[in-house]
């Protein structure tokens, strides 16, 4: 059964009719409240991480709370998920460690070009 609009709206989902039968979903959270924090840095860092949360269109607090939260969050790095497609890259072969790509690259240059 579809949800009806009016449904959606009491799950605290704001929607914005752009042309019949079109809706834009905007969900919002609520009882989130931030808090200010006070913090004493360089001030060189400062200006290079304005000018970063600048380059990627975010706020400075918003590029602290993300770091934050990513170094606070329950996933420790062990658990990392590989996407299926990083996974459909790998092809199973172990290339030794001692391996020179160059001189093997330069091996099949010199044959090709003989």
């Amino acid at each position: 059964m579809r949800e009806t609009l009016e449904d959606i709206a009491k799950k605290n989902v704001s929607t914005t009719t752009l042309r019949p039968n079109f809706y834009i979903f905007v969900r919002t959270k609520l009882l989130v409240m931030d808090t200010k924090l006070t913090l004493k840095l360089n001030q060189e860092i400062i200006e290079k991480a304005k000018q970063y949360a600048s380059e990627k269109k975010l706020s400075l607090s918003r590029l602290i709370e993300n770091y934050l939260n990513s170094l606070t969050s329950e996933k420790s790095s062990n658990e990392l998920q590989i996407s299926p497609f990083v996974k459909s890259l790998s092809s199973g072969v172990k290339i030794p460690a001692d391996y020179d790509y160059k001189k093997d690259r330069a091996d099949y240059l010199d044959e090709k070009y003989k």
